[in-house]
Order: C-alpha cells, then structure tokens, then sequence
C-alpha cells in the first residue's frame, strides 16, 4: 500500500483510506497481493497433495518439526495459512483430489477465465475501431 501511496502523492498523514487511493491509482478492481499469494499458495498446495508418496517437497511438507518453538507471539506456519486460504474461499480438506474443482475453489480458473473474457473483448473493440 505504502507504494500506491507514493505514487498518489499521499501521505498518512492525510488520513486517507486505502481504498481511496487504489480509486485514485486505477488498480479498484484488482486483485491485491495478499489474493495472489494466497491463490499461488493453494496452487503449490494442491501439487504438493497429489504427488507421489516418495517425492521430497511432499515429505518435507509433511514433516513435524521435533523441538519446541520460541516464547511469545509464534509466528504462523505455512500450513496455518493454507488452512486460513481454504477457509476463507470455503474449500474442504481433501478437495484437492478433483484437480479441475480445487481451482475452481482457489480462483485460478476465475483468473484465467476473466482474462481469456477480457483479451476477447479488446479483440472485439480493436476490430470495431478498425473499420
């Protein structure tokens, strides 16, 4: 946000909501950083539960780590954030398993659906203005 901010010319000092600055900057309706990593997340989520048993990235998500963590405010775990990434898109547990419906659930398919929408539309304006 601090880089939008910039790029307005707006301080915090002004008090102005973040959402007045993205109206401002023009990216309203995109999605923020925060949707995309949780979108890669759930992807590299999924891959990771289908591969085999064997394979290294699985057992290395799988594993436990044997000693204690550190006095006061732990940080989150990567898992801890897929889970809050399911929650927050309501996918279940073990609908990785269907491929085509988990990213369906993640959003990647509304991502690329939305984008194959919008290069049609531009195709459509670029050959009106043509003629």
């Amino acid at each position: 946000m601090n880089v939008l901010r910039r790029s307005a010319r707006k301080s915090r000092i002004e008090r102005i909501k973040n959402e007045h600055i993205k109206e401002i900057i023009g990216v309203k309706e995109k999605p923020d950083i925060i949707d995309i990593i949780e979108r890669k997340r759930l992807q590299w989520y999924g891959h990771i539960k289908r591969m085999q048993e064997e394979r290294l990235p699985k057992l290395i998500m799988e594993w436990i780590q044997g000693e204690r963590r550190k006095r006061g405010c732990p940080r989150k775990t990567w898992m801890e954030g897929v889970r809050a990434a399911m929650k927050t898109r309501h996918l279940e547990a073990d609908q990785w398993l269907n491929r085509e419906e988990w990213c369906l659930g993640s959003g990647r398919r509304r991502q690329l659906s939305q984008d194959r929408k919008d290069r049609k539309n531009s195709k459509y304006i670029l050959i009106l203005s043509l003629h």
